[in-house]
């Protein structure tokens, strides 16, 4: 069992930038991978950023690649998200997640624990 817990959302002007942390439990945190995804008002949950065990490896959606940073500690049990020229579209609930079989978590349907989400606003 993972428990995950979100934090660094707010509310920031288009162009900000603004640091999301997620904070795991247990002491098999290396042995995930970790991934970010976002809900928008009206739409689906959908992948943002993802990082293998090992943190050799990540991958991004395209409308965040060159914006956004994933990373991770597995001695500190925290991947965060560095998102920097933040636009409105951007707006959303954002989610840490966990996936314990994949190498890489980019499909919500893989996802073995969610964190509750944080809250990002982005205002023109």
């Amino acid at each position: 069992q993972v428990q995950l817990v979100e934090s660094g959302g707010g509310l920031v002007q288009a162009g900000g930038s603004l640091r999301l942390s997620c904070a795991a439990s247990g002491r098999t945190f290396s042995s995930y991978a970790m991934g970010w995804f976002r809900q928008a008002p009206g739409k689906e949950r959908e992948f943002v950023a993802t990082i293998t065990k090992s943190g050799t490896y990540t991958y991004y959606t395209d409308s965040v690649m060159g914006r956004f940073t994933i990373s991770r500690d597995n001695a500190k049990n925290t991947v965060s998200l560095q998102m920097n020229s933040l636009k409105p579209e951007d707006t959303a609930v954002y989610y840490c997640a966990a996936d314990g079989t994949g190498w890489i978590l980019r499909d919500k349907d893989e996802v073995d624990f969610w964190g509750q989400g944080t809250q990002v606003t982005v205002s023109s």
